[in-house]
């Protein structure tokens, strides 16, 4: 039977400044860290070579040179605009198909620890641990651990000064894609991630909505917006390619609250 491959699945906030010495530790322990090379023709929003910038920067500012960023080539997805709720999620289940069969051929040939840096937490909008799941079912003896990251949803508080709810109030966490989905619920406080630009939301019957918005947060380019949506959208479009100019590619969130 092959020897295990130890992976270790890393939240690490949005730089070297958010890494908790705990994380920072069990990088140093790893071998080599495995990411993806999206390229310069990936998407929109997923840019060019600036996340595994990033990602190098992190590896450079917490180990001794010792640990090697390998990168692998990241699959295409399909990123219709058009395509319906069961169409995205088909796109996204062959995306993450081909990404485990990527890092499984990576992992097979070198073997030893390996480490995914995931930008903010594992937990939350992310597919890696559902990525390393797919890897064992393709027969790679992987043994994993998950340490957390400091999330999106903190920063946007953080930066905004803010808590996300109000007292004793839920908070709903969503996708843009889902946000319409979310009001329909009568949700009235809602965070959304994995945002496409303003102009592909729906954001019917919302202009009356205070909002808090940032992009980048805590990395290149970030920006911050908030007050009455109807009154700041035009200048959250403007942000949000200023985020993407300066940076070379852009992750958005933000908070939208029902004013009573």
């Amino acid at each position: 039977m092959a020897e295990a491959v130890r992976v270790r699945i890393l939240g690490v906030g949005m730089g070297p400044q958010h890494v908790t010495p705990e994380v920072a530790a069990a990088l140093r322990s790893v071998d080599y860290v495995l990411a993806a090379d999206k390229g310069s023709d990936h998407g929109e929003d997923d840019g060019d070579d600036g996340l595994l910038a990033l990602r190098r920067a992190i590896v450079d500012a917490h180990t001794d040179g010792a640990v090697e960023v390998v990168e692998v080539s990241d699959p295409r997805r399909d990123r219709s605009a058009g395509l319906t709720t069961a169409g995205y999620e088909r796109a996204v289940a062959g995306w993450h198909d081909a990404r485990a069969a990527a890092y499984a051929d990576a992992l097979r040939e070198r073997g030893g620890t390996a480490a995914f840096l995931v930008l903010g937490d594992p937990s939350l909008y992310d597919s890696t641990i559902r990525v390393v799941e797919k890897i064992k079912e393709l027969g790679v003896p992987v043994e994993f651990d998950v340490l957390p990251g400091i999330s999106a949803p903190q920063l946007l508080a953080a930066r905004h000064r803010i808590v996300l709810h109000e007292v004793g109030r839920p908070v709903h966490v969503t996708t843009g894609r889902r946000l319409q989905e979310a009001v329909a619920a009568g949700q009235d406080n809602v965070v959304a991630m994995l945002n496409p630009p303003p102009h592909r939301l729906d954001l019917t019957g919302l202009d009356d909505w205070a909002v808090w918005w940032g992009a980048n947060l805590g990395a290149a380019g970030e920006r911050l917006a908030a007050g009455r949506l109807g009154d700041v959208v035009e200048q959250i479009t403007e942000a949000r390619t200023l985020a993407r100019t300066e940076a070379g590619w852009v992750m958005d969130i933000f908070l939208l609250r029902k004013q009573w």
